[in-house]
């Protein structure tokens, strides 16, 4: 199995209305696209919060031909969707991870 890991840093001014979005539309929409079967957000603790708080979002693949499907199908409309509505308000940093046990 493949976790797909999206770290993203949130400017304050939009915490709030983008945590709402990440879990009302853009997660929803990443499911949506058969991809994965699973997601969660979570919170990273004991980090520097100065500029705004960061949060991972993760979405389990049942197979590295899943998430490929999606990186390159489904990804850069997702991504661009993000860009158009928040702009350079967040950092994002992604990473793939496969579960050993």
């Amino acid at each position: 199995m493949i976790i797909y890991n999206v770290t993203i840093k949130v400017a304050w001014p939009i915490q709030e209305a983008w945590l709402q979005w990440m879990q009302e539309v853009h997660m929803p929409e990443v499911l949506a696209t058969g991809c994965f079967y699973k997601s969660q957000l979570v919170k990273l603790l004991e980090v520097d919060e100065e500029d705004g708080p960061t949060y991972a979002a993760q979405y389990y693949a049942a197979s590295r031909n899943d998430y490929d499907v999606y990186i390159e199908h489904h990804s850069p409309a997702i991504r661009q969707k993000s860009m158009d509505k928040w702009g350079d308000l967040f950092i994002a940093f992604r990473s793939v991870m496969e579960i050993v046990n």
